[in-house]
């Protein structure tokens, strides 16, 4: 397959292309090489590509700066929101099949054993509402997408403008340049870290199996706070650290979160557990 990646210098999109360069023809690109919130550019960039699939990695994820900056909201909307719904349109009319990832955060987070594809989203943070958004436009402008949901990512931070460490990655830096021997760590607000690489196998995998178009769910199985994921960073990770249990309240942030999100996949093949999954990454 010839196969189009946009946001390609971010965590997700270096992965992709390592993925799927071994079988396919990837074509990748980041915001310096092709706006996709500028549809007649966007269109007239695909149509010489000719992809068979686009997959959109791009996004922005400040969900802080969003929630208290107007000027960031009305980015987060055109990359999150608006973008997709391009790409949707120009996949429906040159017969492409789109990808599309979205985030747990689209739900309000009060449904302890975890949200199904087919569940009523209710987002409690604009980042949340940008995302929806993006799903719904894909939705109402093409036929033949996958929309996949996802959470808590961690991997090899991208090379792009705006790409952030993951929380792995955080945690790992605050104790070996930061000299940390004692962290404060949110024991609450539940979901399912995966692993990067995992989630862009599986991408590949859907687009090759050819799996019915609709909504996915792909994580990591299993599920943990902050404070247990921290605590298997440094036990994999053999670091002797300390780590106090907080609340929510201990760091006071513009945007909620939601307390559960665990995403429940029920239409494709369960990946391996969120630990098995961060001990490949850190050994």
């Amino acid at each position: 397959m010839k196969i189009l990646i946009t946001g390609s210098k971010g965590m997700l999109g270096n992965y992709l292309q390592k993925v799927l360069a071994s079988n396919h023809e990837v074509i990748a690109f980041d915001k310096d090489d092709l706006d996709i919130k500028d549809k007649t550019k966007s269109l007239e960039v695909i149509k010489k590509i000719q992809p068979e699939v686009i997959i959109n990695a791009a996004a922005y994820n400040a969900v802080d700066k969003i929630e208290e900056s107007e000027s960031d909201f009305e980015l987060a909307q055109k990359v999150n929101a608006d973008a997709p719904g391009i790409l949707a349109e120009i996949a429906e009319e040159l017969n492409i099949v789109l990808v599309q990832y979205s985030t747990d955060y689209i739900f309000a987070g009060n449904k302890k054993e975890g949200y199904d594809e087919s569940d009523e989203a209710k987002p409690i943070s604009k980042y949340g509402e940008t995302k929806l958004a993006g799903e719904e436009n894909v939705r109402k402008n093409c036929d033949q997408y996958y929309i996949i949901r996802t959470s808590r990512i961690f991997g090899l931070p991208g090379s792009g403008e705006g790409s952030k460490k993951s929380f792995v990655d955080t945690m790992l830096w605050l104790v070996n340049e930061g000299g940390k021997e004692k962290l404060d760590v949110v024991d609450e607000e539940v979901s399912a870290p995966t692993f990067a690489f995992d989630l862009a196998n599986s991408t590949k995998e859907i687009l090759e199996s050819k799996q019915d178009f609709g909504t996915y769910h792909i994580i990591n199985e299993g599920s943990c706070t902050w404070y247990e994921f921290a605590s298997e960073i440094f036990k994999i990770s053999n670091k002797q650290v300390v780590l106090n249990k907080v609340t929510t309240d201990a760091f006071p942030r513009p945007a909620k979160r939601p307390a559960f999100s665990v995403l429940n996949n029920n239409k494709f093949k369960k990946l391996r557990s969120w630990q098995e999954a961060l001990g490949e990454y850190l050994i």
